[in-house]
């Protein structure tokens, strides 16, 4: 699991800028939905292309904080990265430009749907009743990535969690979108995986400057289960 923390010169002028350390720690459960980004077997199955070692580590965490939501009343939306031939001619300079051939082809092949690389991570606890949303981008909010957006909007919610791998790739581009749509943003510190503590704790840090609330599963599933049991004492 990451070592994290959030940059000190960063956290000083946050909290001088906003008055204090965190704005969305009362977040409501019946609005919000978990975002799972890109925790499928290629990102996270060892021997995968492109898997971390810590992205299996925040596993409980995601499934922790999946059920906490599912209590509370939230959603909770699986995102798959989904590529193809069809995909990496209209992404060009990424595929072409970024990767050697060999890279090329290795990333289409394992991220096409139906492959054992496109699948969920099988330690994942997903249920019927959650959303699963494709992307063709490291932003699933970015114009023609996905349908993100509008399903997110026909349900009402406005606050997301965002939690997967990569922290510094997927999560921080789905994220920096979320925010400028207008979502309350949340990133899960310990929900989260990159390729090292450093890029993980900078990634985090730029976006808690300005994009979004940085909190921990701890701190998450303390608030979630307090509105569950407040809901269940008020219903009795």
């Amino acid at each position: 699991m990451h070592k994290f923390e959030i940059l000190p010169n960063v956290l000083e002028a946050v909290q001088r800028r906003r008055g204090r350390k965190h704005v969305f720690e009362d977040f409501e459960p019946s609005t919000a939905a978990l975002i799972v980004v890109d925790m499928q077997n290629f990102f996270c199955a060892e021997g995968q292309l492109g898997a971390l070692p810590v992205a299996r580590e925040i596993v409980p965490n995601i499934n922790r904080i999946a059920a906490a939501m599912r209590a509370a009343g939230g959603r909770v939306v699986w995102i798959k990265t989904t590529f193809s031939e069809k995909i990496a001619r209209s992404w060009s300079t990424f595929f072409d430009y970024f990767n050697t051939p060999e890279m090329r082809a290795a990333t289409i092949g394992g991220l096409t749907a139906g492959t054992e690389g496109h699948d969920l991570y099988g330690e994942l606890d997903v249920l019927p009743e959650d959303l699963t949303v494709e992307k063709n981008r490291y932003s699933a909010f970015i114009q023609g990535a996905s349908d993100l957006h509008d399903i997110l909007k026909g349900i009402g919610v406005d606050t997301l969690l965002i939690t997967g791998t990569v922290t510094t790739v997927c999560c921080e581009s789905t994220a920096r979108d979320a925010a400028m749509l207008n979502y309350k943003t949340i990133m899960v510190a310990d929900g989260t995986a990159a390729a090292s503590d450093v890029q993980h704790n900078v990634a985090l840090s730029n976006l808690f400057g300005g994009f979004c609330d940085v909190l921990t599963t701890g701190q998450i599933v303390k608030r979630l289960e307090s509105v569950a049991a407040h809901r269940a004492r008020a219903a009795e």
